[in-house]
């Protein structure tokens, strides 16, 4: 499984370059907020393991307006190093990686800053 060059974002880590992506709409389950906001990171240069990460967290476009939050480089780049330590080879081929993330991993991966949640219903 590969991950679409469209709309996907390059991220060095760690002097390896790597392609990451939020699915451009949200399933059926994530839409009702049933399912986690999800992203998926591969190789940029060569096909291999895709990790897939979940979050504790709903889609910011789900129907119901559950708390939700922005999926920034610098959470993408923690997350990396995060699967890197459990195990994931992304020059292995295979099946994907799955990496679900609490929210106690969130805080040690923001330098112990819990993740800033936005609730759809206060926005103005």
């Amino acid at each position: 499984m590969a991950i679409p060059k469209k709309g996907s974002r390059l991220i060095t880590v760690d002097g390896t370059i790597c392609r990451w992506r939020v699915r451009r709409k949200p399933t059926y389950c994530q839409g009702n907020s049933w399912g986690p906001m999800t992203f998926a990171v591969e190789l940029a240069a060569a096909s291999g393991r895709v990790l897939l990460v979940s979050l504790p967290c709903a889609r910011p476009d789900a129907w119901w307006g559950e708390r939700t939050m922005a999926i920034r480089p610098a959470l993408v780049t923690a997350t990396i190093r995060t699967a890197l330590g459990r195990g994931w080879d992304p020059q292995q081929a295979g099946n994907a990686f799955e990496l679900a993330l609490t929210d106690g991993d969130l805080t040690e991966l923001m330098n112990g800053q819990p993740p800033a949640y936005d609730l759809p219903f206060m926005r103005r």
